[in-house]
């Protein structure tokens, strides 16, 4: 029985682990990559510490969908934090969002069932009014908000992201492993006779 010599075994060892750095950096890159919640304003949907997979290949195919939960950079001018923001698409380009004084949000004129918004003492709580009520989103840009709206920084504040700043789309939510889950879009029926 003849042993292989040091050097070549090493040189095995290295080889996969090279491999192995090439393959994970490809999926991270393209495909997928892991996304730590650290904001409270998509509660109660994602709590802050929950880690979510974040698919960056299907939306190279398929379009952004109002009701998408993405992870995105923020508008330079909004903030020095380099950590990626994750809200909700509301809007998408050529939609027109309003908050109106009822506390709801309109898309395109009609009132959007928002069973995902947090809720305090079981009742959601209403979206509250910037400076601003009235948004038309531009063509390649999405208008986001979180889900807790008391505590969210979004396109309220800083307006529709272009679709070029998305990471991409936060579809499966794996740790603590007793909340792994698919997180489902809305389909939102409501907006059938509303623009796509």
């Amino acid at each position: 029985m003849t042993h292989r010599p040091a050097l070549g075994c090493l040189f095995e060892i290295v080889e996969t682990l090279v491999l192995t750095l090439v393959i994970f950096l490809v999926i991270q890159t393209f495909i997928a990559q892991p996304y730590r919640v650290e904001q409270m304003s998509m509660e109660q949907t994602l709590e802050p510490d929950q880690y979510v997979l974040v698919d960056k290949l299907t939306p190279r195919f398929d379009t952004y969908k109002r009701g998408d939960i993405v992870v995105f950079n923020p508008p330079a001018n909004w903030t020095q934090q380099k950590t990626p923001f994750i809200k909700r698409v509301i809007g998408v380009g050529d939609d027109r969002i309003q908050i109106r004084e009822d506390g709801k949000v309109y898309v395109n004129g009609v009132a959007l069932a928002e069973p995902y918004l947090f809720k305090a003492e079981g009742r959601a709580q209403p979206t509250t009014i910037s400076d601003q009520s009235d948004w038309t989103v531009p063509k390649d840009e999405l208008f986001v908000m979180g889900d807790h709206r008391a505590s969210s920084a979004d396109s309220r504040a800083f307006g529709s992201i272009d679709v070029s700043n998305v990471i991409g789309r936060a579809w499966l939510r794996y740790w603590p492993f007793d909340t792994f889950g698919v997180l489902q879009t809305p389909a939102h029926p409501e907006l059938q006779t509303s623009r796509p």
